[in-house]
């Protein structure tokens, strides 16, 4: 009888809150349709929101909420993810399909309520499910708080500038070809600035080298305005390996390297999208959706950024694999670029509902004996997606204090589609402040 009232208190306060916070909540209206679009001298339909391409950007200051209603007119499913916003306590509007949310079917809709907490600068949302974000996507852009300042000389003007990529083709259907048959999806045709192709795109490079140069030298402010919080001890220290795979297909009919079908993993193991969200079976206790047995290293050591491995290396386990951790523990996590395929790149790894610190990072292989003692746990930055270099290692740390189910994925659309992807489920703490709220009244069937 005690633990029902304690329920029914729980679910009252959380009741309470989301009415007090939904006073004077600005709600925009957003809907997704088909536009047309000319780009490199030929026309074709987009899926925009609200006809725009890139989308409306967002205004919003420091700690502010704001609900965004999407309706979707669409060919396809879509949701939408608001990059870098930790979303407090809920994972409910954080987006990525099928493992926060079942997506907004064609003719469907569904009202996010995004939570800021201390993000503050230029971040950005976009559709999280298959290929949409490559025209779904615009810039968030929050304010310090009302009163207060930057932590730099006041910009004259801002103009916010959106880089992204352009495909002639439709890019749902080249990435369900890709899958379909196993092989690499076509290349964008063009690299965007707000959506139109750079004046000299042929003339374009990549210089990933020059990237990660830069990068290595950002340091946080670390000041009373805005302090770090770096965990200087670890709970739980995960070792995870990314790699290039393939899996076997019958009488070697796909599309990959010598028929096979091309597959991407974290210590081994190829995601695999469950039918009903992730979320929604935790927080039912539905089994059988996922295993909460994603391993804390690799399931075997090897010269990981050596040349010419061998093949034994190529097949992935696939599964719904997640990794459970404690409320409030602190987390380390080095993830090491593999050379699997002779197909080494740097990987942008993002962590929902999170910002991390990252310590360390090197070429070659992690060395636990002497690395960590390079670590910088004074002033390292915070950010929310880390590079981790071509045949090299990154080391990151949080602390996991946002209960919630948490996406953890390579950004590059086709890695996260070939299965570069696992999930974190932080345990709810021990008072209500600190464990999930509740799910919205409304949620989209899968």
């Amino acid at each position: 009888m005690e633990l029902k009232k304690k329920s029914l208190v729980f679910l009252l306060l959380n009741v309470l809150i989301r009415c007090i916070a939904s006073q004077n909540v600005t709600t925009f209206y957003w809907v997704l349709n088909e536009t047309s679009y000319t780009r490199l001298c030929s026309t074709k339909d987009i899926l925009t929101v609200n006809g725009e391409f890139p989308g409306p950007a967002i205004y919003r200051h420091r700690g502010e909420r704001f609900n965004v209603n999407v309706r979707n007119e669409g060919k396809y499913n879509v949701t939408i993810h608001w990059h870098g916003v930790k979303q407090p306590r809920n994972p409910w509007s954080d987006g990525p399909n099928y493992v926060t949310q079942c997506p907004i079917k064609p003719g469907a809709n569904f009202t996010y309520e995004i939570i800021l907490s201390d993000e503050e600068g230029t971040l950005w949302w976009h559709a999280h499910s298959d290929w949409s974000r490559a025209t779904v996507h615009g810039p968030l852009i929050i304010l310090p708080e009302q009163g207060k300042g930057y932590p730099f000389p006041q910009p004259q003007n801002e103009v916010p500038i959106v880089l992204a990529s352009w495909f002639k083709g439709d890019v749902m259907e080249i990435i369900e070809t890709a899958l379909q048959n196993g092989g690499e999806p076509n290349q964008s045709d063009a690299f965007t600035i707000n959506g139109q192709p750079g004046d000299l795109y042929d003339c374009s490079t990549e210089d990933t080298d020059a990237a990660a140069n830069f990068t290595v030298r950002l340091r946080s402010l670390a000041n009373e305005d805005y302090p770090v919080d770096v965990p200087q001890t670890v709970d739980t220290h995960m070792y995870i390996t990314i790699s290039m795979n393939t899996l076997p297909c019958v009488n070697n009919s796909c599309d990959g390297p010598d028929g096979s079908r091309l597959a991407s993993s974290l210590n081994n193991i190829s995601f695999v999208e469950p039918s009903i969200d992730v979320l929604q079976a935790y927080y039912k206790g539905i089994n059988g959706v996922y295993d909460t047995d994603f391993p804390n290293e690799p399931p075997y050591y090897f010269n990981f950024t050596g040349d010419d491995l061998p093949d034994t290396l190529l097949t992935p386990e696939r599964g719904t694999k997640v990794k459970v951790l404690d409320y409030n523990s602190n987390v380390e996590i080095v993830f090491q670029g593999t050379n699997v395929m002779n197909a080494a790149e740097n990987h942008p790894m993002h962590l929902h509902g999170y910002s991390f610190y990252v310590v360390g990072n090197g070429t070659g292989n992690f060395d636990n004996s002497t690395d960590p003692t390079r670590y910088n746990l004074v002033d390292p930055p915070e950010v929310n997606t880390v590079g981790v270099p071509k045949n090299g290692w990154v080391a990151i740390r949080f602390r996991a204090d946002n209960p919630g189910v948490w996406f953890m994925h390579c950004h590059l659309e086709r890695h996260a589609s070939w299965g570069m992807d696992t999930v974190l489920i932080v345990k709810n703490g021990t008072t209500s402040s600190t464990s999930m709220l509740e799910p919205p009244s409304y949620l989209n069937p899968c």
